[in-house]
């Protein structure tokens, strides 16, 4: 039972983390590659301080992460994938003068989940954003769950419901109420994952320190959260 665990605590990855790491995707996506060593080395190498582990306070053990990198978002379009945003995993293309935070991860281990844990290390990667006065987070939303309802809408249609509070979509849901918004969506975001049928929406959080009116008025207002659903 995850109440008898001790505390639990959000520190920067390090090396010997990284056995941890592998186990814990192994948990989380039992049906696809955990993370490789060579690619973890690779993270501490180009953007340690985008770089974070959950880790149980008595043993160290890994039960969550959230793995990031810098950059310059202009160099993408809207139909970049997730390996081509993070080259191949990865982020040799993290680039220091860019002013986006791409979150390529965030995972928490099944057997600590109503622990607060996602929240806890998407207000660490805020904070990773705000103290290097970048201008935003940006991500891709797996649509998980959106397998379900394919026969009846579009991937378009399911965003705007869970928008609308009509449908739960188990991951987009908790990232709005962490302040992300949607900006547009993509097919062929993770192409091998059958919950989203390979769909994502692409979301962002503007750093409240740097936005200006611009940054917020440039919004597409198809993607707005109705006032009564925030």
């Amino acid at each position: 039972m995850t109440h008898h665990l001790p505390p639990i605590d959000v520190r920067p990855t390090t090396p010997r983390d990284f056995e941890g790491i592998v186990r814990l995707t192994r948990a989380v996506y039992p049906d696809n590659p955990p993370w490789s060593v060579a690619q973890l080395e690779s993270h501490l190498e180009v953007f340690p301080e985008g770089q974070l582990v959950a880790v149980i306070a008595t043993d160290q053990r890994v039960v969550g992460m959230a793995a990031s990198l810098v950059v310059t978002w202009d160099d993408y379009d809207h139909t970049a994938t997730w390996r081509e945003i993070t080259e191949s995993g990865t982020f040799r293309n993290h680039d220091p003068s860019g002013r986006t935070l791409y979150g390529a991860e965030v995972m928490v281990h099944p057997d600590v989940q109503r622990r607060r844990l996602g929240k806890r290390l998407y207000a660490a990667r805020r904070g990773i954003a705000e103290r290097h006065e970048l201008l935003r987070i940006r991500a891709g939303a797996r649509l998980r769950g959106y397998q379900r309802y394919t026969n009846r809408m579009t991937a378009e249609e399911y965003v705007l419901a869970v928008l609308h509070g009509e449908i739960n979509g188990p991951t987009l849901s908790f990232q709005l109420r962490e302040g992300f918004q949607v900006f547009a969506i993509v097919p062929g975001y993770l192409p091998n994952d059958a919950e989203s049928l390979g769909w994502a929406a692409l979301i962002e959080w503007l750093n409240p320190l740097v936005a200006t009116e611009a940054d917020h008025a440039a919004r597409d207002p198809k993607w707005d959260v109705p006032q009564d659903h925030k």
